[in-house]
């Protein structure tokens, strides 16, 4: 059933944005994909691994803590993108329309700034732990190439909240993201 929403699958901002927005969408729709893929994948060799043959893969533990991290932060941007944030709205709710806009455009803007500096945090952090030289014990792999998602992540997710600000600005509704418009479920069910 459409119901005149945009579709979350493409982007409603125009000309750069828009197509930014697209192939971001793209992008974190393989990485999640993949991502959960080979922690199934992983994890039921392993068990298959532990059961059948009395083996443990040795580096299955590591392997999803890598992947681990790569689903985490490439969720951030996937749940900005469709409004799946934590809000504390009680507050936000009682002010009309044209209040909430300016307010989200405010909380949008604002929340991007932090994504961005918590991606130059990271970035720092992450060089902190290149320089320390360690390595996973198992797979041998560098330790600061795993935390590499983080600051990918916090950009991505910036650049969302950013958007969401953007088409808060040119719309006279309020959007939680450029496709989500705020609101409340018509449907839910009180438990």
């Amino acid at each position: 059933m459409n119901d005149g929403a945009p579709s979350p699958q493409k982007s409603t901002l125009p000309g750069f944005l828009g197509t930014l927005d697209n192939g971001i969408a793209k992008v974190e729709a393989v990485i999640l994909a993949t991502g959960v893929l080979l922690m199934a994948i992983n994890t039921v060799a392993n068990v298959v691994g532990r059961f059948i043959l009395g083996e443990s893969l040795h580096f299955s533990e590591e392997l999803n803590r890598i992947l681990i991290v790569m689903i985490t932060f490439a969720g951030l941007g996937y749940a900005a993108r469709h409004g799946r944030h934590i809000r504390m709205s009680a507050i936000y709710d009682v002010f009309p329309t044209s209040v909430r806009r300016w307010m989200m455009i405010l909380i949008s803007f604002v929340t991007s700034v932090i994504m961005f500096f918590l991606c130059w945090y990271s970035i720092s952090y992450i060089y902190s732990v290149y320089s320390s030289g360690r390595v996973l014990p198992t797979l041998g792999f560098p330790i600061y190439l795993i935390y590499l998602w983080v600051p990918v992540g916090l950009t991505v997710t910036g650049i969302q909240y950013f958007m969401a600000g953007i088409k808060n600005i040119f719309s006279r509704d309020v959007y939680l993201s450029t496709t989500v418009l705020d609101g409340y479920d018509e449907q839910e069910t009180e438990i």
